[in-house]
């Protein structure tokens, strides 16, 4: 099972990467280190938890729940297989459940790729859809409530990505 795969511009796109209870299991396939990082992030963001990495290397992601040790033992590992050319969950110990530390409106992992990917199809069929209704979309996908800085940034971000760079992408808008 893969989790996600690359459009034409090399960015993630999130497919379902999850079983049927919404969790993640051993032996779980990705295709590549990036999607199986921006699997964690969707997952962790959704639950409304936290992770750290613990290694991150060439071959191995490991991460832990920021409360591992207190009662909460989340942990994944996954490890590149160079003869399947795929990255595999290793080690995986069931949900993430603990409990949030401070109650937020954004959430650490919910950066602006992982914000474009749920506003790309919106900004190209309209590059100048309002800040407050892109908002209001990353709202009602992961439950957090980003800042109009931080989404202003990411849909400037997405316009230049899609349409190529800015003069294109002004060119474009004036068509």
């Amino acid at each position: 099972m893969h989790a996600l795969n690359l459009d034409a511009m090399n960015a993630p796109k999130l497919l379902e990467y999850v079983n049927s209870d919404g969790e993640f299991v051993v032996g779980m396939e990705f295709s590549y280190e990036e999607t199986i990082i921006a699997a964690i992030k969707d997952y962790t963001i959704r639950r409304g938890v936290d992770y750290m990495v613990c290694e991150s290397k060439p071959t191995t992601f490991y991460a832990k729940c920021v409360q591992y040790g207190t009662s909460y033992d989340w942990l994944i590992r996954a490890s590149l297989i160079k003869r399947k050319f795929c990255w595999v969950i290793k080690r995986y110990n069931g949900s993430h459940t603990c409990t949030r530390i401070r109650i937020s409106q954004d959430h650490t992992k919910l950066n602006l790729d992982m914000i474009i990917e749920v506003i790309k199809s919106l900004v190209e069929a309209d590059p100048s859809l309002k800040v407050k209704f892109v908002i209001a979309k990353v709202q009602s996908k992961f439950n957090y409530t980003t800042s109009y800085c931080k989404v202003w940034l990411t849909k400037q971000k997405a316009i230049a990505n899609l349409f190529c760079g800015w003069e294109p992408s002004y060119e474009a808008f004036l068509l």
